[in-house]
Order: C-alpha cells, then structure tokens, then sequence
C-alpha cells in the first residue's frame, strides 16, 4: 500500500526503539516481542538469514500475516528468523534497516515499506547485496527491491456477496484504515460483491486515519450500527469487537478471525504471504532474486488470498444456497472465468474520521 496498513503514527519514542534494536541484535527481545531465532548466521548452516521489520506491532493483522509466513518457514527449518517489529513512523526505520544490514548481515529482509517509503528504499541502496522485500504500493527499484502487497480484492468481493445475502436492514457498515488505492481496493471490492447480489445495499464506509486504533475502529463501527448496519466488515482491528457487543455478524481481515467471536464473524478475507515468501527465498537460494512486482503471489488464484471457512455457528446462521452461491463464484474466479474488477478510487460516500 501507498500508505497501506493498519499502522500509528509513531509507536515508540526514540530511546525506547533503540533498546528494541539492541535487544533484537542480541537475539532477545524486539517492540516487546520475543525474537523468533534459530542458529546464528555464524553458525555453518545452510539456511538463509530472514530479518522481518515491521513499523507496527505485530499484533496488527497486515505485518502479523508477514511475520507468521516467516515464522511457519523458519519452524519448518527452510531459515533462520529473527524480527524487529514496533518500529514506528518517526526515524526508526532507517536506523533499525541499517543496523540490521550492517552488523547482521542476512540475506534477506522483509517489512513494510508503506510510511517510510523513502527510508527503507535509501537503505535497500546502500546494501545492493541484500534482499529487500517489502509491502508498497510503488514500484519496485533495482538492483535489489522487490515489493508486494495483500491483492485480496478477490475475497473481499465474496464476503461482499456473504455480507449482503444475510442483512436484513439493507445497510452494512465498513471500517478500514486510510483510503489509499491498497485499501480502497479491498472496500470497492467487497461493495462490488455486496450489490453483485443485492442492489438495494446502503455502504456506511467510514475511514479511522490510522493503521492500528482499535477503540477508534469500533466506535467507528458503533456509529455505523446507529445508522441501521446490521453487518459490518472489519477492514481494521476492533471492528469485531463491536459487532460482538452489537450480536451482530461480521467479516474479519487478512487472518481467519473467527476466534475474535465466534458467534460474529461468518468468515475473513484472508491473505497468505507463503506463496510470496517462498518465491524469494528459492530466488535468493538459486541466486537470481532482482528487484520485482510479487503481486501476482497474493492473488486469489494462485494460493495467495482465500475465504476463511464459514462459520454457520454465527448467530443467526448463515443460508446453504447463500454459501453455495458464493462457493460458486470462487469456482470462477479459481478458473479465470470471473475476474474481480479493481477500482482504487475513494468509495462514494465514504468518510475520514480526522483527529
């Protein structure tokens, strides 16, 4: 994303991101969370040295998705992983990237570039040797950036159809983060879905001004619920959490959030960097890894984004001709015969929720 993903202004203050780092380097602790580590890259291995840096915690669901990818690598003993993640939008950035690069030396770091574009691409310049792979919504820049980002419009379009084949109101709510191109994507795709099978569908879209303001996002969502939503799909953290207190169905975002209520959430419109992930690392291991637009690894059809599986637990149910209706249009677009349309415009009658 251009901007992209769940994410706050400035997380830490510079003393405290510091001692992150230093931990990190050390192999313990890192934004409060705990290293992932494996053999040292002094140690005579085979395996790659992964470096994630996330400029929000990991908590957040878009770094969250990178982060478990690597990790599900690292655990299946393919490389070495470590992180550093709460790096903040204030500077951190470009000091936690040059550390890293410069005194630990792997082989390949992801992270998310949208917020400190220009940084992490300075840094990436300085380090030709190192893989930089990074979430952006700009072009990738040789010899050694690549860039990705979560095209999960495809899902969005189905749970669109779920969300509109069970309101009773005719009104869904929808909160996302900021309306960049990455996200209004996902919310145009989901609006599609919801009047694909519904034109009489009313959008309460609201935009909270922060990758990762839960409280903002669910009264973001409450407000919406006021105004007749009866639905509501949780673009941003603490969406859910609304829905819940509202007994009302919900979608979640990038992970199956079923766990976050179980009697809400009716699927999630996940994405699945593996695909991603894996491509690089075979790039970076056969020595042909060059900067690069990954897009096409998130896409719907090839392994990158999916439905979660509904959860007919949900009060209130969900209709089996719905479901099958909805599996058949994911049939289609498996195949190719259904394309998603992509339209990263501002939604029409969306709102910015400043302050």
């Amino acid at each position: 994303m251009s901007s992209a993903k769940w994410r706050q202004s400035a997380f830490v203050a510079l003393a405290v991101a510091a001692l992150a780092f230093s931990a990190a380097a050390c192999g313990g602790k890192t934004g409060g969370e705990e290293a992932q580590t494996a053999p040292s890259s002094g140690t005579t291995t085979e395996k790659l040295l992964v470096y994630g840096a996330f400029a929000t915690p990991i908590e957040e669901p878009w770094d969250g998705v990178i982060h478990a990818a690597l990790q599900q690598s690292a655990d299946a003993g393919e490389i070495t992983y470590k992180h550093v993640d709460n790096i903040g939008y204030s500077g951190g950035m470009e000091r936690t990237l040059r550390n890293i690069a410069q005194n630990q030396k792997p082989d390949v770091i992801f992270g998310d570039a949208f917020g400190n574009e220009a940084a992490v691409r300075k840094v990436a310049k300085d380090f030709p040797d190192v893989a930089f792979v990074f979430g952006s919504g700009e072009k990738e820049q040789a010899p050694n950036f690549a860039v990705f980002d979560n095209w999960i419009h495809d899902p969005a379009y189905l749970a669109g159809m779920l969300a509109a084949g069970v309101t009773k109101t005719n009104v869904i709510g929808v909160v996302g983060g900021y309306p960049v191109p990455e996200v209004n994507r996902i919310v145009n795709g989901f609006i599609a879905g919801a009047q694909s099978v519904n034109d009489k569908i009313t959008m309460k879209v609201s935009f909270i001004n922060s990758w990762f303001d839960p409280a903002k996002a669910k009264q973001a969502a409450l407000a919406q619920v006021s105004a007749g939503a009866d639905v509501l799909f949780a673009e941003r953290a603490g969406v859910i959490a609304a829905a819940k207190e509202k007994g009302l169905r919900s979608v979640g975002a990038m992970a199956d959030q079923k766990s976050e209520g179980p009697e809400s959430v009716m699927t999630s419109v996940m994405w699945n960097m593996q695909p991603t992930v894996a491509a690089v690392l075979k790039q970076v291991r056969d020595k042909t890894f060059k900067e690069a637009n990954l897009a096409e690894y998130s896409f719907l059809k090839n392994g990158g984004s999916s439905l979660a599986p509904f959860n007919t637990a949900v009060k209130g149910g969900i209709p089996a001709d719905l479901i099958t209706t909805v599996e058949a249009k994911e049939k289609e677009m498996q195949s190719g015969a259904f394309t998603t349309p992509v339209d990263e415009n501002t939604p029409a009658g969306s709102v910015t929720i400043k302050g």
